[in-house]
């Protein structure tokens, strides 16, 4: 009978033994981004964020570049952590870079949803990097397969803003510097561009490409610019323009995601100086020309590039945590 019952025991650990490692292989790494990370504790995650990001878009058709700029300013600075969500003074969010970003009650609101479902399971991080991805696809943009399984960063300070931000103002050299430090290459400069294909930028960040009269209208000095296309920028942004007037980044079509944003530049409509000298300088304007033909080219790129950016320096594993709040550092 001792024997028989040995036995026994011995196969049952045996069997447990197996059923852990079948367990621990089906199970996604904590240390690594997977697309299917939440596949069985929140099933539900890219429906919940997708249907608030569009119940948003529906209502504000702003949402959708508001949300695609918040990632991004989101992963130039501390990587992709949520960080530049989290409200207070001395933040990301408080620098004055990070003033006129938007967008930020969507995430909110799929966190409140999600923490319902699935309480303390999604990072905030994850959120955003889902609505971003959504808002593209929304507009027309192309669908993207972006792992998951970021955590939460809780440090966000704005000293750290300026040195990893882009200016409007860079030259193509600055921006591929910048673009290098973060591990992307010139072509995801180019790529990561066509952004501005929705969205829209207030008049001061486009202020130095004009200069005020003694009447006080703007007057176009740069030369880059189309002079149709300038003159009516100086109209919307004249004197009697409020601080937070604002211009569609493309003026073709602002509320559609495709390539008329390359189309723009080569027509020297490139709204900020930043986009104007993409197609100026011979190591990225031919990137320019082949997107402007071609808008698949540019969505199959899109698709990789997006992912890339998504993916600096992200927090995983025992490096982060998931924050109760996206507008909270707990």
């Amino acid at each position: 009978m001792k024997l028989h019952q040995s036995f026994l025991l011995s196969n049952f650990k045996l069997i447990l033994s197996a059923l852990i490692a079948v367990l621990l292989l089906s199970t996604p790494s904590a240390s690594q981004l997977s697309s299917d990370f939440y596949s069985l504790s929140c099933p539900n995650v890219e429906l919940i964020v997708r249907d608030t990001v569009r119940s948003a878009s529906e209502i504000d058709s702003t949402i959708p570049g508001k949300l695609l700029r918040l990632l991004f300013h989101d992963c130039i600075v501390e990587g992709c952590d949520g960080s530049v969500l989290i409200e207070g003074n001395g933040t990301e969010r408080s620098d004055p870079a990070n003033k006129s970003l938007g967008g930020f009650y969507v995430v909110e609101s799929a966190k409140r949803l999600l923490e319902f479902w699935c309480p303390g399971t999604v990072s905030c991080a994850d959120i955003l990097v889902l609505a971003a991805r959504d808002a593209v696809e929304q507009t027309g943009g192309p669908s993207v397969e972006v792992p998951l399984g970021r955590r939460d960063g809780v440090v966000s300070s704005a000293s750290n803003v300026r040195p990893n931000m882009v200016d409007t103002t860079f030259s193509v050299d600055q921006l591929a510097q910048r673009f290098t430090s973060k591990g992307l290459s010139m072509d995801d400069l180019v790529i990561l561009s066509g952004a501005h294909t929705i969205g829209s930028s207030h008049c001061n960040t486009f202020s130095d490409r004009f200069q005020q009269s003694s009447g006080g209208n703007m007057v176009p000095i740069d030369n880059t610019l189309e002079k149709n296309y300038a003159e009516e920028l100086a109209r919307k942004c004249s004197a009697d323009a409020s601080d937070s007037t604002t211009v569609s980044n493309d003026p073709v079509s602002p509320f559609k995601f495709d390539n008329q944003y390359y189309g723009n530049l080569l027509a020297n409509k490139g709204l900020l100086n930043s986009d104007s000298v993409l197609a100026t300088d011979a190591r990225t304007k031919s990137k320019v020309e082949a997107f402007s033909k071609s808008e698949d080219s540019f969505f199959t790129s899109w698709a990789e590039s997006f992912v890339r950016l998504s993916s600096i320096g992200v927090k995983t594993g025992n490096a982060g945590v998931i924050r109760f709040s996206c507008t909270s550092g707990i």
